[in-house]
């Protein structure tokens, strides 16, 4: 699955307890995941050839919704740019299995995030 440059690319959806939050999303929707360790799961997509979205047991559910993950070709042109529009970045940027991320609030105080890969 080709990621396109700024466009929304992953939903990770925070969770208190993730045993139970993949027995529901399998349940409801049909979802399958990929387990990468005791706090986050990746959910697949329909054909099983890439992800989606997440759950992700390290952050803290709220009525917010989850977290939007935008695409970017170029990670540290993208944090620059947010920085110049008025964001203020929150976190990172960082590594993790796939390439980096940081994220940021937008004027309003809502987060999104953006990566990239390594």
């Amino acid at each position: 699955m080709a990621q396109v440059h700024h466009a929304i690319d992953y939903v990770e959806i925070p969770t208190t307890d993730l045993g139970a939050a993949r027995a529901f999303y399998a349940a409801a929707f049909g979802w399958a995941f990929n387990d990468y360790g005791p706090q986050y799961a990746g959910i697949r997509t329909l054909d099983g050839e890439g992800e989606v979205g997440g759950l992700n047991a390290t952050a803290t559910p709220s009525r917010g919704g989850p977290l939007v993950l935008l695409y970017s070709d170029d990670l540290d042109a993208t944090l620059a740019a947010v920085v110049a529009a008025g964001g203020e970045v929150v976190a990172g940027p960082y590594e993790f299995p796939g390439g980096r991320r940081f994220h940021f609030t937008d004027p309003s105080g809502v987060e999104l995030g953006v990566w990239g890969s390594a």
